[in-house]
């Protein structure tokens, strides 16, 4: 299998969203499920597609920090210079950090980024299910990056994880806009375990309030809630084409990013 390259790079995914990774892959989500959170991870399911070991986690650098080029003594800004022209010049009003990987594997590095591209003068976006928690010592600086973090929660995970994540969506409320980012899905309340998870969504939505972002789960007819009947799919209208989803709001929006009326949390709620 091919592995990620260690190059960090800018990316505009088929929604049109403007992604930096700072972390390629993730250990935590694929070894949680086979095919990846909640079965069905989109990220594990694209990089199987085109032959990379998701498992295989790679941090995304500047080429100027790579140690051959530390060791010749270079700080050329040549390729972190043209990363910020580019996010600056992009059609989308913000950058997001956070798709083909988790940024929390190594937050002292996401933040170094996130340093260094915020002169784009554009609101950066992180999307993470906090597999490690930021540092105490790091919280300030989120207020000063301006930073928009979604934390990634759903009615899919394990009790221990949704507490987990409520109580880090609730921690980082004094030090940036904080977002609650639900996953979610159509419970079969006729099942025991379909109802107990509806449940636990009317809870993630309930502490979200006003800051609660639903995003809707794209499963395979194969996945393993799907089986168990503990969710109900339907055939819906995702962006260009029709897809299978389980659709908890008929009105939770599924169109381009250039549209969205949300931008990934950017404008819900009042700014830090």
């Amino acid at each position: 299998m091919k592995s990620y390259k260690e190059s960090i790079t800018l990316n505009q995914n088929s929604r049109g969203c403007v992604i930096i990774d700072t972390v390629k892959g993730c250990t935590a989500g694929a070894l949680h499920e086979e095919r990846g959170c909640y079965g069905d991870c989109y990220a594990k399911n694209i990089a199987d597609r085109y032959g990379f070991d998701f498992l295989d986690v790679k941090t995304r650098k500047f080429d100027e920090n790579l140690d051959q080029l530390l060791l010749a003594g270079f700080t050329d800004d040549a390729h972190k210079n043209r990363i910020v022209r580019e996010i600056r010049a992009s059609d989308m009003p913000f950058v997001r950090i956070g798709e083909m990987g988790d940024p929390s594997l190594d937050w002292e590095h996401t933040l170094s980024v996130c340093n260094d591209i915020v002169e784009a003068g554009k609101p950066i976006v992180i999307i993470t299910k906090h597999w490690k928690a930021i540092p105490d010592a790091a919280l300030p600086w989120l207020a000063k990056l301006g930073l928009c973090i979604n934390t990634s929660a759903s009615a899919l995970d394990t009790e221990k994880e949704i507490e987990y994540r409520i109580a880090q969506f609730e921690r980082l409320k004094p030090y940036c806009k904080s977002i609650l980012r639900i996953v979610s899905c159509d419970f079969n309340r006729d099942n025991s375990e379909g109802l107990s998870r509806a449940i636990a969504q009317e809870r993630l939505f309930l502490v979200g309030g006003d800051m609660a972002l639903d995003t809707v789960f794209r499963p395979t007819s194969k996945n393993v809630f799907v089986e168990r009947g503990v969710i109900n799919i339907q055939r819906v209208k995702f962006m260009r084409s029709v897809v299978l989803a389980s659709v908890y709001k008929p009105d939770t929006y599924r169109g381009m990013c250039q549209t969205c009326p949300e931008m990934c949390g950017v404008t819900m709620g009042a700014a830090k």
